[in-house]
């Protein structure tokens, strides 16, 4: 008997996988036991759903009229009549759906053997953490890296459902954080370049100094020499004007 509180559905379209229910054992037969949890349609208790060990005679476990509780496996509602798979075996916290490969998981140390270290993800199995994916360096032993009942994150290499099989590795996880670390290092060097302050090179200094001794600067002298020819201009504008003057008053005095 679970400690949660059960919920109480009462139609078939509102059972989801996962879901605990209590029922009452309607009748029994060699491939399992039918179970009546309340809406409409009772659910089949398939021999194999009936505990953890194996079964062989349904009776040795449930009997008509005994209260069950019960997991939702499958509800199927295609077709006349409606499908519900029940189990006895309390569901795993982690499907084999939602395990994806590259992706972190969190876990506890089952066990240690001499190639490698279990782990407790909350699946139908344990993983297993290869000796050889427990550092980036050589490992002699997995007791010289972790110990049973350490909290441990890994990365997911490996999923085989057909054989039940999951693969982690910490050492994947470190070089995916030792690469990440390098690319944020290179990303921060690559903007304090860019927001750099260019710095005046020694010459440019030096004529900065002469420059300021002979008491005018490069911006200076460009003024003045700027001055200069504005300067030019005018004065050949002015003889331009006094010669056409002269030229207009040779040519009146001649007219008179």
């Amino acid at each position: 008997m679970s400690d949660a509180t059960p919920v109480k559905p009462t139609k078939v379209s509102e059972l989801v996988p996962g879901m605990e229910l209590q029922g009452t054992v309607k009748r029994i037969e060699l491939y399992g036991a039918f179970v009546d949890v309340g809406v409409g349609s009772d659910g089949l208790l398939h021999i194999s759903q009936l505990g953890k060990s194996k079964v062989n005679n349904v009776e040795d476990v449930v009997k008509a009229g005994d209260t069950v509780t019960v997991y939702v496996l499958k509800v199927e509602t295609e077709g006349p009549k409606s499908r519900i798979a029940l189990s006895m075996v309390k569901p795993a916290a982690v499907s084999w759906d939602s395990l994806k490969i590259g992706e972190q998981i969190k876990g506890t140390v089952a066990k240690i053997e001499n190639f490698g270290a279990f782990i407790d993800i909350g699946a139908e199995r344990l993983a297993m953490i290869h000796v050889s994916e427990l550092a980036a360096g050589f490992v002699k032993s997995p007791n010289d890296v972790v110990q049973v009942g350490q909290e441990v994150t890994a990365q997911i290499i490996q999923v085989d459902r057909k054989k039940k099989r999951i693969d982690l590795s910490i050492k994947a996880l470190t070089a995916a954080e030792e690469t990440r670390s390098v690319k944020e290092a290179r990303q921060s060097v690559a903007d304090e370049q860019e927001n750099d302050v260019s710095v005046p090179s020694a010459m440019e200094l030096a004529y900065n100094r002469a420059m300021a001794e002979s008491g005018a600067t490069g911006k200076e002298v460009s003024r003045k020499q700027k001055g200069g020819e504005r300067r030019d201009k005018r004065d050949r504008r002015g003889d331009r004007d006094r010669d056409l003057e002269d030229l207009f008053e040779r040519t009146i005095k001649g007219n008179r």
